[in-house]
């Protein structure tokens, strides 16, 4: 095999490999059995020697050498630690070394990007629980490489309609085929700032899943941030004839909560409730009691056409939108990270009665 296979990705390129002196870079699941095989038979080989040496000391000692009756059961007991050794080194390559060797094995293929590779679990306790976090290890990173294809993909068709209108816009006025007038300007900047949200919008994805967005916590009473929510768009539900209601329980525990992430939050799910929400419907907001006290529970229901039951599943994932609506698709993807920011979590369901049920729950305030 060649030895240029094992190469490390990470071995800087100036320097060859293998390195000089250390011999050929040539770790095969065979060769390291045979070396675990060979030190285990060394061992007991050793054994054998100790105790074949005791055994004719004792009898040396003990005047018992020219007895041929002990000088057989010290055979017999030399031959069979010895032949004991080499069960015991079978067993161990066998249990121990031909598990870790595939392993070792596996590794390389993951360092060369072959992320479906799988190790069998086998072996002692400890060894098929390396198997098994091996396999999650490399099913997560399969996973990974496959959500980063497909994020940049998405992007690449997401950024594609803007670039395409600001492009011709601009090709267009440059090669004089309209004015660079107001009418021809705005559209450039409407689809720059489509763009500018789409980026903002995944800086701040990007930040939250990785655990490092800032938070500024407040203790805010549930009844103000759903106040504060609707009255951003009271107007709009009144040009679109939706009802729009708000139920507070009595009683709630403090949040301590990021204000302005939560309103983020709430703002997305009344922007998209009210968008599937016909002239006519009902748009309720509330606030209420966890089982249990432990939190403090937010809902937003519509009584529009309810989420396709298939989307259902993948509704919080990214670039993922029912048909029809606008936007990116990040908004769900964006209030769940924040969400899980804050220690909570949040659910989307279509109830029997039609519409989409949103539904957060913040834990209380520790205070």
């Amino acid at each position: 095999m060649p030895e240029a296979r094992f190469r490390p990705p990470w071995w800087p390129e100036n320097e060859p490999f293998p390195p000089a002196g250390r011999g050929p870079w040539r770790w095969g699941r065979r060769r390291f059995a045979r070396r675990i095989a060979l030190g285990i038979g060394i061992f007991f080989g050793l054994l054998f020697a100790t105790s074949s040496l005791a055994l004719a000391l004792l009898s040396g000692v003990m005047g018992l050498g020219e007895h041929r009756g002990f000088a057989l059961v010290s055979g017999i007991l030399g031959l069979g630690l010895l032949f004991g050794g080499f069960v015991l080194a079978g067993r161990a390559v066998q249990r121990t070394a031909v598990p870790l060797s595939e392993v070792m094995e596996a590794a390389d293929e993951v360092a060369e990007g072959h992320y479906q590779v799988r190790v069998r679990e086998r072996g002692r306790r400890e060894i098929r629980r390396l198997a098994r976090s091996f396999n999650a290890m490399t099913e997560r990173l399969g996973a990974s490489e496959g959500h980063r294809r497909n994020l940049l993909a998405d992007i690449a068709h997401e950024l594609r309609t803007p670039l395409s209108v600001i492009h011709g816009n601009t090709e267009g006025m440059l090669d004089g085929l309209y004015p660079a007038d107001r009418a021809h300007l705005e559209p450039v900047l409407e689809e720059a700032r489509v763009m500018a949200r789409l980026l903002d919008d995944l800086q701040t994805l990007s930040t939250a899943e990785a655990g490092v967005l800032k938070l500024h916590r407040e203790a805010v009473e549930a009844a103000h941030l759903l106040e504060d929510a609707v009255a951003a768009f009271r107007s709009r539900a009144d040009a679109g004839g939706v009802a729009l209601d708000v139920r507070v329980e009595p009683g709630l525990p403090i949040m301590d909560v990021d204000p302005i992430r939560i309103g983020e939050v709430l703002s997305n799910l009344l922007s998209n409730a009210l968008r599937a929400t016909p002239p006519g419907g009902s748009v309720h907001i509330a606030a209420a009691l966890v089982e249990g006290a432990r939190g403090v529970v937010l809902t937003v229901e519509d009584t529009g056409s309810g989420i396709p039951p298939d989307l259902i599943p993948h509704v919080f994932d990214r670039f993922v939108k029912a048909p029809g609506s606008g936007g990116a698709g990040l908004g769900l993807a964006i209030a769940r990270s924040l969400v899980q920011a804050h220690g909570g979590e949040i659910t989307a369901a279509n109830p029997p009665a039609g519409g989409t049920t949103m539904r957060v729950v913040l834990p209380a305030s520790r205070r």
